[in-house]
């Protein structure tokens, strides 16, 4: 074998396989930091596919009350869509918590405002 096809042979050994990334929020409905008039339901949308019965979004109000949502089991494979409560003027953060596609849970959390 000749000294290059060894290079070659080692380098191939030695690189990493397929990427398996983590879930990624990549947008969202309402965005994080927006102000709205309204927000009918929550969307979330992820860089790949996730397992939705094993997702959970939260609405937290300002005060610390706290109430998972329904996720809607239709859409896209890498949307989450939750309806959500008439709310009152003031903040409110999603949190949110997937199982990606390579197996781990991923989670994160963004506020909005709405004002009335």
């Amino acid at each position: 074998m000749s000294r290059l096809s060894l290079v070659l042979a080692a380098a191939l050994a030695l690189s990493p396989g397929p990427a398996v990334a983590h879930s990624l929020l990549i947008a969202s409905v309402p965005s994080a930091e927006a102000v709205v008039n309204e927000a009918p339901a929550v969307t979330l949308r992820f860089n790949n596919r996730i397992e939705k019965k094993l997702c959970q979004i939260r609405l937290v109000a300002a005060g610390g009350d706290a109430r998972v949502l329904p996720l809607r089991p239709e859409g896209a494979v890498d949307t989450l869509e939750a309806p959500l409560p008439r709310l009152a003027a003031g903040r409110y953060r999603i949190e949110w918590r997937v199982l990606s596609t390579d197996g781990h849970v991923v989670s994160g959390a963004f506020g909005f405002r709405v004002s009335q």
